[in-house]
């Protein structure tokens, strides 16, 4: 085998690697430690992102393609202005989600809001349902 070629699959591997371990972090940031026997991991997570205003959302997958975990975030935000002649842009409202799919297909729901009617203090809570939340 050449150098180039032993090169090559080290790099694809730690690439995987790489990939793994941050499918893995994605997955479990907010999932308590109590409910990760009781959801399923997913094998892949598809990543999908809005160019025209911040937003993201990823799609995390089981063996027969189901989705089994899912998560979002983004942010509207608007102008502000201390002397209507400078202007700069604040975040009006925000909202971070992940959602995992239990072995009993209900959903276990991770939810964080940021407003401003808050302070931008986040509020998040935990909540189970029925469906996937959109």
């Amino acid at each position: 085998m050449s150098l180039h070629a032993n090169t090559e699959q080290h790099t694809q591997r730690s690439m995987r690697r790489v990939h793994a371990d941050k499918l893995e972090h994605l997955w479990q940031k907010h999932l308590p430690p109590e409910y990760r026997a009781l959801v399923i991991a997913p094998l892949d997570i598809r990543c999908y992102r809005d160019y025209e205003m911040t937003a993201e959302r990823d799609v995390g997958h089981d063996e027969d393609d189901k989705p089994c975990f899912t998560a979002h975030r983004f942010g509207l935000f608007e102008p502000r202005s201390d002397d209507d002649e400078e202007f700069y842009s604040v975040l009006a409202y925000g909202e971070s989600l992940a959602a995992w799919r239990l072995r009993d297909d209900r959903w276990l729901i991770w939810r964080e809001i940021i407003s401003e009617e808050n302070c931008g203090e986040a509020r998040s809570f935990y909540c189970l349902a029925q469906e996937m939340p959109r």
